[in-house]
């Protein structure tokens, strides 16, 4: 297994309730695909490097998490299409 590390960018503009749900909706993409989820840091609410759809800030999330070697193409595809999701990315940890 590989440990990866996947970030979140939520919009700001939606309530705490729809913002936690999106969190958890990764997660959950996370564990469906063989994942496991090691630690789940909430970063808050920061500035943007530079405006996205018209938002300067956003809530950041880092999600760290063990799989194999596929599990991040398919988690990608999932949180590509998610609403509330300004901007993500997954990497793999080196140790």
């Amino acid at each position: 297994m590989n440990k990866y590390e996947l970030v979140l960018v939520v919009s700001a503009k939606i309530e705490d309730d729809a913002r936690e749900a999106t969190v958890e909706k990764a997660k959950k993409y996370v564990t469906r695909f063989g994942g496991t989820i090691t630690e789940v840091e909430e970063w808050g609410k920061k500035k943007l490097a530079y405006e996205i759809q018209k938002m300067r800030e956003g809530f950041y999330y880092f999600i760290h998490f063990d799989a194999e070697a596929d599990t991040p193409a398919e988690l990608e595809q999932r949180v590509r299409i998610m609403d509330n999701v300004l901007r993500y990315l997954c990497v793999r940890v080196e140790e």
